[in-house]
């Protein structure tokens, strides 16, 4: 299995950037979730063997999220999510367009063999939100668009400190 995402990204990222686990950069996460590599099952498979695995799902991703790209959404008030409320977040205001990408992707995910991992955070309970990194966060009112959308490996050659940027769709300037 692989544990991968999709999120739009608040800040400048590049196809194939590794960044910490602990450090990344600002995002809203449309879906995450686990596939099953059958590339990856073999005996010793190579890192680009893996790779078909992420072109294929990025491949099935292509229409719904180029179609989003360029929207816009408002940041909504803060909140504290996770264990007692500790991670503090911006909520996305309800915004269709970014609930149809949503939507779109879960549908992608569900058709693949593997799973949700948290299914109760998908569809009807989406809550859209951007963490916050130390005295990064955005502004409550604040407009962000929708202009870098990546598939970002979870624990790319099987490490867990690091995450991948797969995958990168972005508008042209």
């Amino acid at each position: 299995m692989r544990n991968l995402i999709v999120v739009a990204f608040l800040e400048p990222v590049t196809e194939g950037m590794d960044f910490p686990r602990d450090d990344w950069p600002l995002h809203i996460t449309l879906v995450k979730f686990d596939v099953v590599d059958h590339q990856a099952a073999g005996d010793g498979e190579s890192d680009a063997a893996r790779d078909v695995l992420a072109d294929r799902v990025a491949g099935l991703m292509d229409a719904p999220v180029r179609a989003a790209l360029g929207s816009a959404v408002t940041v909504g008030s803060g909140a504290g999510f996770g264990r007692r409320g500790s991670i503090p977040v911006s909520l996305i205001l309800p915004s269709p367009a970014l609930q149809s990408l949503h939507e779109a992707l879960v549908g992608v995910v569900e058709a693949l063999p593997g799973r949700i991992a948290t299914p109760g955070y998908t569809m009807a309970g989406y809550r859209p939100h951007v963490s916050h990194r130390g005295d990064k966060a955005p502004r409550a009112g604040g407009k962000l668009v929708l202009d870098r959308i990546a598939l970002v490996d979870m624990a790319p050659d099987g490490g867990h400190a690091t995450r991948r940027v797969l995958s990168l769709w972005q508008t042209t300037p």
